[in-house]
């Protein structure tokens, strides 16, 4: 995604102003939680121009608000169970353990 750094006495890389906007534009894209796949397109149209690019970006964008909504219901999911075992847990009133039954396979 990026070219090539020079070398400035033979060790160290020399980035120009482009570079850190790139390594920045990268590093941001990352945080977002966007694939590498996702980020060469991104930045591909980030150096184009018109309605097309707006429409593909919208649909990159778009797709993974999916991907990401679809996370967060797991992660949900997930706290609902573990708290339900933990209050289970909490109430003392099963001989076995509740999370140990979640992860068996049985119901709260």
């Amino acid at each position: 995604m990026l070219p090539k750094p020079r070398r400035s006495a033979g060790r160290y890389r020399r980035y120009d102003a482009d570079d850190v906007g790139r390594l920045r534009f990268i590093r941001r894209a990352r945080q977002l939680g966007f694939t590498l796949d996702e980020i060469r397109a991104l930045m591909r149209l980030a150096t184009a121009d018109g309605e097309e690019v707006r429409a593909e970006a919208r649909e990159l964008a778009s797709g993974h608000l999916t991907e990401v909504r679809a996370k967060i219901a797991d992660l949900q999911a997930m706290e609902r169970i573990l708290t339900g075992a933990i209050q289970e847990c909490d109430a003392g009133q099963r001989p076995s353990c509740p999370l140990i039954d979640v992860l068996s396979g049985e119901s709260l």
